[in-house]
């Protein structure tokens, strides 16, 4: 994997070498969920295509397929691929028990996908269905995803926050997902801020993690994927606290312009996305796990109903960004604090200044923990990326 915006941090420092205790203390080993949604259609299980699947970085595989026979021939060729299915086929619905019973003991099973963006009237039959199926198997995920908080209220039913809180108090699900596609040809979706802080804060007063989305599917109003808006859209998922990352979408859907796969055939995306995911698991061990202590907005614009900068996270002396502005997430996991300091644009580089009140490590896109110089450290961020910091706590 390249490694061009590190490389070109190198070379800003006064001072860079392998921080020693860093070096005695690397980043924990973890693996992320990685979940391809709208994935390969029950007419296309082969075992090259999951192949791929795997090749490409994901660990769960969410495909539509109606049938039950379907869904077995897919759990199969999906354990001698080595990664897990979210399971759906019309018998789970019309005859839960039976097909639970059929499934549950799958080696490839990781889940059951409930439904997607359902008005919160329908949280009661979403409640029903995950009952009936938590009584024969009470021990594999179950599956839903909210809308985002631009659906009309009559698509929500009430209003977005009583949405989310709604669906943890009368689902009662061990997580929160929702999808929200911030990147569009007009620019980044301010009102994505918004969304990511309502489930953030819903989620941890519940005690439950969230997952979020990155679009990986171009279509109109939605700008064409490019590593730099993956990596804006993963970065700032996981700054807020992400627990996973899903993709809508890993097959073409039929209404987009491309996908990581298009008529069956690799594109430029899935060289984009197999990138990205290397990048995600490699830094796993800040994320998985983690806990957002504080999370702030800098720049001359700050996002509605988002945090500015006003003090100092712990041990940062001084942190400077330029007008664009930038998330600044700090993260407590383990022993360890970790500064995530994610670009608000794709127009142009981001300059970061920041020093620390203690020895501190750059976490680079390969996991590696490098010494940061003392005193000021400047940094060109590139369009979209992330700078990520380790210190103690």
């Amino acid at each position: 994997m390249g490694n061009k915006f590190f490389s070109a941090l190198a070379g800003a420092l006064s001072v860079m070498m392998v921080f020693p205790s860093c070096s005695e203390e690397p980043l924990p080993k973890a693996e992320m969920p990685i979940l391809a949604w709208f994935s390969i259609p029950a007419n296309h299980t082969t075992l090259k295509n999951y192949q791929d699947l795997v090749d490409c970085g994901f660990n769960i595989n969410f495909s539509h397929i109606h049938s039950l026979p379907e869904l077995k021939k897919a759990l199969d060729t999906a354990e001698v691929a080595g990664v897990k299915m979210l399971a759906m086929c019309d018998e789970l619905y019309e005859d839960t028990e039976n097909t639970v019973r059929e499934i549950m003991d799958h080696p490839a099973l990781y889940g059951y996908f409930l439904n997607d963006e359902p008005n919160c009237n329908h949280f009661a039959e979403a409640r029903e269905i995950a009952d009936r199926i938590k009584s024969v198997d009470d021990k594999h995920f179950l599956y839903l995803n909210l809308f985002p908080n631009y659906a009309s209220e009559e698509m929500l039913g009430c209003p977005y926050q009583e949405y989310v809180h709604r669906f943890i108090e009368e689902v009662g699900l061990p997580f929160v997902s929702f999808d929200f596609y911030a990147v569009t040809v007009e620019g980044i979706a301010q009102s994505w801020y918004d969304n990511l802080q309502v489930v953030a804060d819903e989620a941890k007063a519940a005690g439950i993690p969230f997952w979020a989305f990155a679009l990986s599917e171009a279509f109109e109003p939605y700008r064409e994927t490019t590593p730099q808006t993956l990596r804006l859209q993963v970065y700032t998922d996981l700054a807020y606290g992400s627990q996973a990352i899903q993709y809508f979408t890993y097959w073409n859907s039929g209404e987009g312009l491309e996908s990581p796969i298009l008529d069956g055939r690799h594109t430029k995306t899935f060289d984009y996305v197999k990138s990205m995911n290397e990048e995600i698991q490699a830094r796993a061990g800040v994320f998985l796990g983690s806990k957002v202590v504080e999370l702030v907005h800098t720049g001359d614009s700050i996002p509605d109903n988002c945090k500015p900068l006003e003090a100092m996270p712990a041990h940062v002396k001084s942190l400077k960004t330029g007008s664009a502005g930038a998330i600044v997430s700090l993260l407590e996991n383990g022993e360890w604090n970790y500064l995530v300091v994610v670009s608000r644009t794709l127009d142009e580089p981001l300059t970061l200044d920041v020093e620390f009140d203690e020895k501190a490590c750059l976490v680079d896109r390969e996991g590696n923990l490098v010494e940061v110089g003392k005193g000021l450290n400047s940094y060109s961020i590139e369009e979209g990326d992330a700078a990520i910091f380790r210190f103690k706590k």
